[in-house]
């Protein structure tokens, strides 16, 4: 095993940044108030954390404060959007669109919503994940009452035009509520709420240097929602429970940072991703790169090798001190019928990539603390590791063979 430790999976999480850390730790122990028991001081001064943390986390996506309602996690607020907004609305009708390559608490929410007599449909992609816009319009009904299709995913690292299909719903009728899942985006590319024209968003704190358990979904104003929990009061009885209040204000204080370092991050990150790219093409045959190489994450590359298997490539990346992901980091430990075989992506079968390689293909997620040396020591490996792996394939064997006769 190698003495280094280099994590290329920030799709799954990110390292909690020290500032944040610093902004949190007082409110573990000397500023423990409830914020619903602002009568006193204790109360009041974390009452003013809260308030502070939503202004912050509202700038972050252009949203005003009262539109923020905070979470436990991006499933929870998916499930608050997907199951609160349709039960708001289903009076008006009962008619759901989801892309195919939405996360699992977009997906499993909708499907629970099938027992309520909720019709849902999910909305094709094209090869590169992006979402078919005749299909968008083609499946829009009278009766539809919700779109939900997320602004970036991680498995391919796709950017939906998320701003031309809430056109093209709103187009169709602007009463329609939409929906984006940008777990994965805020925090990374600029976000702007007014700007998509959606009327709610999910983002997450630990997909961009926050901490674990604190979350958002923002609510346009006159948009309504039924709650997920019955008990108490807080974010304007839209979300009962006592709040995470250290988690909240780590945040807010990790929106505070994306905005004000975002650009010069990016620009490094795309750098990386470049150079990983261009080294991976130039050095390693038969690879194939999923989701669209301009619209994308930055410091996001993903694909597949043919002959390669995906899982074993992350197992040798391992033994060289490099982490990586392979299909969804929420997907990883399910099975298939048999309970031999993972899975496959629900997203890499839906942009067509082989059936045999969907639970195998490498997702590298760079960050904002990777470096160019970390990239050359990554494709330094990335041949020998592929080779190995050639070496005991019998398809590769086959292959080599049918090209000599």
């Amino acid at each position: 095993m190698s003495d280094k430790s280099i994590f290329f999976d920030h799709a799954s999480t990110t390292p909690l940044d020290e500032r944040v850390l610093d902004a949190m730790l007082p409110y573990f122990r000397e500023k423990f108030g409830n914020p619903s028991s602002h009568i006193h001081q204790k109360g009041r001064e974390a009452l003013s954390a809260l308030d502070k943390a939503r202004q912050q986390t509202a700038e972050l996506i252009n949203a005003s404060e009262e539109e923020i309602i905070f979470t436990s996690s991006a499933t929870e607020s998916n499930n608050l959007a997907i199951k609160g907004i349709s039960r708001a609305y289903g009076d008006r009708g009962r008619h759901i669109l989801i892309s195919e390559i939405e996360h699992f608490s977009v997906l499993f929410a909708a499907d629970a919503l099938k027992k309520e007599g909720f019709v849902i449909e999910k909305i094709p992609v094209l090869q590169n994940g992006i979402v078919i816009k005749e299909e968008l319009q083609k499946k829009l009904r009278p009766d539809t009452i919700l779109v939900s299709v997320m602004l970036s995913n991680t498995e391919i690292g796709t950017i939906q035009p998320i701003k031309e299909l809430a056109k093209i719903v709103k187009d169709f009728n602007p009463e329609i509520i939409f929906h984006t899942d940008a777990a994965s985006s805020a925090g990374w590319i600029p976000v702007d709420v007014r700007d998509l024209n959606v009327d709610a968003l999910t983002l997450s704190a630990h997909n961009f240097y926050g901490p674990k358990g604190a979350a958002a979904l923002f609510l346009k104003e006159g948009v309504k929602i039924e709650s997920l929990f019955d008990g108490g009061f807080q974010e304007g009885g839209r979300r009962s429970g006592m709040e995470n209040v250290p988690a909240i204000v780590g945040l807010g204080k990790a929106c505070q940072l994306a905005k004000s370092e975002m650009e010069e991050r990016n620009k490094r990150l795309t750098h990386l991703q470049g150079k990983l790219w261009k080294g991976l093409e130039e050095k390693i045959q038969y690879l194939h790169f999923t989701g669209d190489k301009e619209n994308r994450l930055p410091g996001h590359v993903s694909f597949w090798i043919e002959f390669a298997e995906g899982e074993s490539l992350l197992l040798y990346l391992q033994i060289h001190g490099i982490m990586a992901a392979s299909g969804s980091a929420c997907s990883s430990n399910m099975l298939a019928e048999d309970e031999d075989d993972l899975v496959a992506s629900h997203v890499l079968t839906a942009v067509k990539v082989p059936s045999d390689i969907c639970a195998g293909s490498v997702t590298f997620f760079l960050g904002k603390d990777n470096t160019e040396e970390e990239v050359d020591y990554l494709l330094s490996v990335m041949p020998g590791i592929v080779e190995k792996l050639w070496a005991i394939s019998p398809a590769y064997s086959d292959m080599l063979k049918q090209k000599e006769i």
